[in-house]
């Protein structure tokens, strides 16, 4: 490993946009830790795919909705496998892109279904990013995951597109607080994507998937590798004076 390689921590990166991403981050030349929910198999081909574009990539199970506690068992095992992996004390790029959705209408919404989507979405995102910086490289880069629903709205994701808006905003103040080490914060918000979330709807609905291309500018719902490369973008130096943005990658819906 050339001794400059950097390394990239993602969530949820077994599949759909999370699988694209830490494939598109590796692209650029850069090392993978990524993190499953369930399904390690599907992870253990995630890193397969890295490593033949020749990066090193490690995947770890990680509940990031569960206990927050568990949360320094996991940077324990991040900081060994900085060290005797990859050589290093710490990584560069936090990926915050574990997340689940739910599609209830407001008035049949459940506390439990609420505070699901609120410790996946919100709380895990929060205490996941204060309890990585420590292990941040000064100068690094944290990249959060929104939705297009945090702009405008779909009848049933009110509780999914308030805890993305609580994201857009944490965004803004992590970019304030941590501009004294250097560290950039931006978020990527996708309109509505063809892969599983939410249960395939975009995908494998035909009737959802033509309204989606009547209200998008670019006439198409959105894929997979339309968002990876976005946020690969942002961990490239290119990006480095790009600070506290939201970056919509919807092809222009609902305008």
């Amino acid at each position: 490993m050339a001794a400059n390689t950097k390394i990239a921590l993602v969530t949820g990166g077994s599949r759909g946009l999370g699988k694209n991403m830490a494939i598109s981050i590796a692209k650029k030349g850069i090392d993978i830790i990524l993190t499953y929910n369930s399904n390690q198999d599907e992870a253990k081909i995630v890193v397969s795919e890295i490593e033949k574009l020749g990066q090193k990539a490690i995947a770890l199970q990680l509940n990031t909705g569960g206990d927050i506690k568990s949360f320094d068992v996991f940077y324990t095992q991040i900081a060994t496998i900085l060290r005797d992996t990859f050589h290093t004390e710490r990584f560069d790029f936090l990926i915050n892109n574990a997340g689940i959705g739910i599609n209830t209408p407001f008035s049949e919404t459940t506390e439990e279904q609420f505070d699901q989507l609120m410790n996946i979405n919100y709380k895990g995102v929060y205490f996941l990013t204060q309890k990585a910086l420590p292990l941040l490289h000064d100068g690094g880069r944290i990249i959060n995951i929104s939705t297009g629903l945090a702009r405008f709205t779909a009848p049933g994701y009110s509780a999914y597109a308030s805890m993305k808006g609580a994201i857009e905003t944490l965004t803004k103040y992590l970019a304030k607080e941590l501009g004294n080490r250097k560290i950039t914060v931006n978020v990527v918000a996708p309109g509505a994507i063809e892969t599983d979330f939410g249960g395939g709807a975009v995908r494998d609905i035909q009737q959802y998937n033509d309204y989606v291309k009547s209200v998008t500018a670019l006439g198409r719902a959105g894929l997979p590798d339309d968002i990876g490369g976005v946020v690969a973008f942002l961990c490239t130096e290119d990006a480095r004076w790009i600070n506290a943005q939201r970056i919509e990658v919807s092809g222009g819906m609902n305008l």
